[in-house]
């Protein structure tokens, strides 16, 4: 509950009551096993919000778009319900629910106080126990109603999974336009669900591999300026941009470290090899990791720091490796056919995933960060770039079909069956997935 109180009081946003009338005790309704091939999808239903306008509509719509988008719930359909006053001020006529097979029921209202804020309650119910789950209570700005919308489906996916959710957060990604051999590419940003789409860089130069800063407000990014690529951060609230160093060589892959004080990359060498370094973003010392005559790229830390995966070709091909955050005992983990590349650890720590090349497709998988348990969910002509979700559930990443003229973003849950095109204004590469909120 501490997580939304912030999110609030940082962007505007005042919660006033949590669990009203009180909660019973956490109970996850749907149990989540991602090594099963299928999740059944839980039955809920998301009654229109109370409104004197299409606010309360709107709110309804986008939690339950958020829920369906996860394949973990099913929206009923609303013309199925039975009982149609959603008042959250009375509890619901649990039999009509639990006759649709309702297993959960969301109603709310939205109202407007005197000094223009909207004020939002909801409160999830359990229908066959006949009692409510959770139930909060929003002032904010009327602009900033989507996030509420958003907040209000993380927290619903919680109670009903037992799982932290994902739909408080953006998307940093290239967005790509123009023929292909003009292509312009240009930073953009963007709520997990497309929505609030906006463009951070004028496509002057071309741009790489945006990642977000654990601090939520910055971005670093690769951009190809005086023919020559290096690394930048990106203040996303202010706009204002600075070079990270001046390095005499290329620079590729920047990513943060998990406390946000360092920038972890690979830095090319005149011999044509390239090796990692981090770069201390307070004192501007870099600090090299690796020693190799290979390519050593794409590094990316575990979210608690102590270690680093990367791709390396040492041993003859492109396979994944893992060693300590000073760049001791580096070990091998991948021994499958084919090549990997991109790896990212998981925010949970459980899992890296990865692309991978084999037998002429490109895949997205996932290993354990010892190398065993190789999973691939997904595979297709060209896909690569994976990302995680802040809960370390869900995956996007980029893809283009044959024939197409341009790649696509594409999500993907661990058990590879919930797989979804995100939609954006042109064709879209490198996604990057914020953290929750603050």
């Amino acid at each position: 509950m501490r997580r939304i109180a912030r999110t609030l009081a940082t962007f505007g946003l005042v919660l006033m009551i949590a669990g009203m009338l009180g909660t019973i005790p956490a109970r996850a309704l749907l149990q989540i096993d991602v090594t099963k091939g299928t999740v059944e999808p839980l039955p809920i239903a998301i009654t229109d919000f109370l409104s004197g306008d299409e606010t309360g509509v709107e709110i309804s719509n986008v939690i339950a778009a958020d829920l369906r988008r996860s394949g973990l719930f099913a929206p009923i359909d609303k013309a199925a319900f039975i009982e149609r006053n959603s008042n959250p001020d009375a509890a619901p006529r649990f039999a009509d629910w639990t006759v649709i097979n309702a297993q959960a029921v969301v109603n709310g209202r939205v109202t407007q106080e005197a000094d223009g804020r909207l004020k939002v309650i909801y409160r999830l119910w359990d229908t066959y126990a006949g009692q409510q789950l959770i139930g909060e209570q929003f002032f904010t700005e009327r602009s900033k109603w989507r996030r509420v919308a958003h907040i209000i489906a993380d927290s619903i996916y919680e109670r009903l999974t037992g799982e932290k959710g994902y739909f408080d957060t953006r998307i940093v990604y290239v967005d790509e336009s123009g023929p292909r051999d003009q292509r312009v590419k240009r930073l953009a940003i963007m709520d997990q669900d497309g929505a609030n789409h906006r463009l951070l860089t004028n496509g002057q130069s071309i741009v790489l591999t945006p990642r977000f800063s654990p601090n939520r407000q910055e971005i670093t990014y690769m951009s190809y300026e005086n023919g020559q690529p290096q690394v930048y951060l990106l203040q996303l609230e202010t706009g204002q941009r600075e070079l990270v160093a001046n390095f005499p060589n290329m620079t590729f892959a920047p990513r943060f470290s998990p406390d946000g004080q360092k920038v972890i990359m690979s830095l090319l060498r005149d011999d044509g090899n390239s090796n990692i370094f981090t770069l201390d973003l307070r004192s501007r010392n870099t600090t090299r990791l690796t020693n190799s005559n290979s390519i050593d790229t794409s590094p990316s830390y575990a979210p608690d720091g102590s270690r680093i995966v990367f791709t390396s070709d040492r041993g003859g091909r492109a396979q994944l490796y893992v060693m300590g955050a000073d760049g001791s005992n580096p070990k091998r983990i991948s021994f499958g056919d084919g090549t990997y590349s991109t790896p990212v650890w998981s925010p949970r720590g459980d899992l890296i995933a990865f692309t991978k090349q084999s037998g002429g497709d490109f895949q997205i998988g996932v290993m354990r960060p010892d190398g065993s348990g190789e999973r691939i969910i997904s595979t297709g002509f060209l896909q690569e770039g994976p990302t995680w979700a802040p809960n370390g559930r869900v995956l996007m990443f980029f893809a283009q079909a044959p024939g197409a003229a341009g790649p696509q973003l594409q999500s993907i849950d661990l058990t590879g069956r919930n797989k979804q095109t995100i939609a954006t204004p042109n064709f879209g590469s490198d996604p990057a997935w914020s953290p929750l909120l603050e």
